[in-house]
């Protein structure tokens, strides 16, 4: 009853508005003014001019500044995502970007679609609102800058961050003597050109060098700490020599440039004294997602807008008023977190990319069309890279008493230039203080400095190995340390994992070690959450450890590339066995049941369950996700797979025995057994006479006989199927899953728990599995 007065309701609301909204237009339509205006009179003429309409709009700034960001978005993330897979910082990828969509390759190559996606008049707007997303990256730069950090580490990290700035600003002083004839644009004193051209061979890309730090996993290491303890400082160092520098600019004069040194001081001044206690109370207040409403976050951003006009209208620019309000951030880690979360994705995926273009289409790499010009720029390459690589590396030597190697490794770091470089060299050409061609020639030094960053971190380990991780390695062979990498995805599984390592893989004659290890998908994640996201993915593993009494290590990683990066922590330090979770992929119920909104829809019913069954058909592995054949093929050790299957507790234990070479999991049975005091019952099914063929195996199965009789038996049934259910675990080798699962697909529904092991020798251990 209720749902026809409720029908009937509606069909006389819109039918009564309807009605009343045509007699309207009828009355009003008597009320016109006759008017020579010309309707369309076909259909033809009424097409045209809604095509025409459209083509008007088309090309109204508005909508082309909307087309312009999502072209600039789409290529930005396709090159970016690109040299991820290349091992690049995404970065490079999308400064590249913009030069293939300037003038250099696009222009040059499709001149009608550049000038209609670049049309001259539209630059302006593009200028605009990449300089707003500039400010908000410096702010962000600003806060992931911890200083209670660098007040505990200055002492150690000033005197090579003071190197990394010193030497090569002092190179490219020296340099800029010999290009200034060449190459200075009309009316600029040698002084303004030296100085910018010294502050671009000095400057360091702090949030890439951490990013490369953290994937390499430098970031929670001595070595690391120090590495970005001089980065920050450089930048500091860096941000200020700059504003000083554009102060000199814009007054012409040493002398003149005071009073803005002067104004520019005591801002810093009012900033670190009245801001920043400001701020800090406020976050005192307002320190949770909870209580941080709108109101708050629009303090905060006048405090920003207010520092970058501040700056801007002293002369030293808008950006180091951002930075300056990042930097004068609480320190509360909490809010900052929040902080950064609300803005970095806003200015690192939009505005960001945008900027990189607007620098592209000011890189003409035609312009550099002689010898003469590519061999300057490659010295101008040279010099950065001797100037921060060796200053930085030699510094770390003799002052900071490191290595050779991990002294170049602070020098490679503290040579990445990226993005800060950019920014610098944008407003040296904005100034006028640069002609067109040091512009081309320093984007390119950025561009290279930063690419090589990750091939020579790579050389430098390959030329000067890790002593005292070889020596860890041979102490742990010599005192039989089994080494079990636990890649844990869901934290809620690590446990479950740790369960089975324990019970399964704990020798008597082996010191059992376990690294944890759990990576986020995506490189892009900001280092500031990466200890959130660490404390949280171990936190219920780090329980279980401690529970059982396993030593536990955890390494924590970002990669866009899980697998590879599971595979590259895996084949690059000594580990005996690699235990993975999977999934099942048949379908253990239909997706679509008859309390489900279309189960009765019987047609759909019967065709998407079936579409599911169907997916088991055709795959001969279907009952392992695809993802883990890559860990069994590329893995140096051998490899398990955990099938949870409601798992809480190793139980009745079900062993396989189908191919010649499973023998080896009675070696795992005997652990087993001794590792729950013989509270599990085994049972052993040999479907292919393994016992009679392999005499090892024959003996180690007399021997568990003989030391546990009555926990073993011999089941004589060849279906596994037909008793797998009765089971609460069941070991298999992964070649004879391979060989029953395609023959079973339908009575395997009901099978137990199990873990699946490609015995592989491992390169590292000299004892046996």
């Amino acid at each position: 009853m209720n749902r026809l007065r409720n029908i009937l309701f509606y069909i006389l609301l819109f039918g009564g508005g309807m009605v009343f909204i045509w007699i309207v237009v009828h009355l009003g339509n008597a009320l016109e003014v006759p008017n020579e205006l010309v309707r369309p009179d076909s259909a033809a003429n009424q097409w045209s001019a809604f095509v025409e309409n459209v083509l008007e709009n088309f090309g109204s700034p508005f909508a082309i500044l909307l087309v312009q960001i999502i072209v600039v978005l789409i290529v930005a993330r396709l090159m970016g995502f690109l040299f991820k897979k290349i091992g690049q910082p995404g970065v490079i990828g999308e400064i590249l970007a913009g030069i293939v969509l300037g003038p250099s390759l696009i222009g040059a190559y499709f001149p009608e679609f550049f000038n209609f996606l670049f049309p001259p008049q539209s630059l302006d707007n593009l200028n605009t609102i990449s300089n707003i997303g500039l400010i908000l990256f410096m702010f962000v730069v600003g806060m992931e800058l911890d200083m209670r950090v660098l007040r505990e580490k200055i002492s150690e990290s000033i005197a090579i961050s003071q190197a990394g700035i010193i030497f090569p600003f002092a190179l490219g002083m020296g340099l800029a003597y010999f290009l200034y004839d060449r190459f200075v644009p009309p009316s600029v004193p040698f002084l303004s050109f030296a100085l910018f051209v010294g502050v671009s061979m000095s400057i360091t890309a702090f949030p890439v060098l951490a990013r490369i730090a953290q994937e390499r996993g430098l970031n929670r290491t001595k070595l690391g700490t120090v590495i970005l303890t001089c980065a920050a400082i450089n930048d500091i160092m860096a941000w200020c020599i700059l504003a000083v520098i554009i102060a000199i600019v814009k007054a012409g004069t040493v002398v003149s440039s005071l009073y803005t040194v002067a104004f520019a001081a005591l801002y810093v001044i009012v900033m670190l004294t009245v801001a920043k206690p400001f701020l800090k109370r406020i976050s005192e207040l307002y320190h949770s997602r909870e209580n941080m409403n709108k109101s708050v976050v629009a303090v905060y951003f006048m405090v920003l807008l207010l520092s970058a006009i501040c700056t801007e209208l002293i002369g030293i620019h808008a950006l180091f008023g951002a930075f300056m309000a990042g930097v004068i951030m609480p320190d509360n880690k909490q809010f900052r977190d929040i902080f950064v979360e609300k803005v970095e994705d806003l200015a690192t995926i939009i505005f960001l990319p945008l900027f990189f273009v607007y620098t592209g289409l000011r890189t003409k790499i035609g312009l550099l069309n002689d010898i003469y010009l590519w061999q300057t720029a490659g010295v101008i390459t040279l010099v950065a890279i001797v100037g921060k690589l060796v200053g930085s590396a030699v510094a770390a030597k003799y002052v900071g008493r490191h290595s050779w190697r991990n002294s170049l490794v602070v020098g490679t770091l503290m040579n990445t230039r990226g993005l800060m470089e950019l920014v610098a060299i944008n407003i040296g050409y904005d100034l006028g203080v640069i002609s067109s061609e040091i512009f081309v020639m320093l984007v390119l030094m950025a561009l290279i400095t930063t690419f090589m960053t990750s091939p020579m971190l790579s050389f430098i380990e390959k030329i000067f190995p890790n002593k005292e991780k070889n020596k860890e390695l041979v102490r742990k062979q010599i005192q039989g340390v089994f080494k079990v990498l636990v890649a844990v995805g869901k934290p809620q599984n690590g446990k479950y994992l740790l369960r089975v390592v324990k019970n399964v893989l704990d020798g008597m004659k082996n010191t059992l070690e376990v690294t944890a290890l759990h990576i986020t998908a995506g490189a892009d994640t900001n280092p500031l959450h990466s200890e959130e996201f660490m404390r949280e993915s171990f936190q219920i593993t780090e329980d279980e450890a401690n529970l059982l009494k396993i030593p536990l290590t955890k390494e924590y990683a970002l990669s866009d590339n899980v697998e590879e990066e599971i595979i590259s922590q895996l084949n690059n330090k000594p580990f005996d066995f690699m235990l993975i979770g999977a999934g099942m992929q048949f379908a253990e119920k239909p997706i679509f049941t008859d309390s489900s909104p279309f189960g009765k829809v019987k047609w759909l019913n019967k065709t998407f369950n079936g579409l599911v069954r169907q997916r088991v058909r055709l795959y001969p592995q279907a009952l392992i996700k695809d993802k883990t054949h890559y860990f069994v093929e590329k893995a140096n050790c051998t490899v398990g797979i955990f099938i949870n299957r409601n798992f809480h507790h190793i139980t009745n234990t079900l062993i396989v025995l189908s191919v010649k070479t499973d023998g080896f999991l009675l070696r795992y049975a005997r652990r087993l057994l001794r590792n729950t005091d013989g509270e599990v019952q085994i049972t052993i099914i040999d479907t292919d006479k393994v016992l009679e063929q392999d005499e090892t195996a024959a003996a180690i199965f007399k021997n568990l006989m003989a030391d546990c009789p009555n926990n073993i038996k011999v089941a004589r049934t060849k279906n596994i199927s037909s008793i797998s259910s009765r089971f609460g675990f069941m070991m298999i080798s992964y070649q004879a899953w391979n060989v029953l699962v395609p023959n079973n697909k339908r009575e395997l529904r009901n099978i137990p728990s199990t873990l699946i092991i490609n015995k592989k020798s491992s390169r590292f251990a000299t004892h046996t599995h």
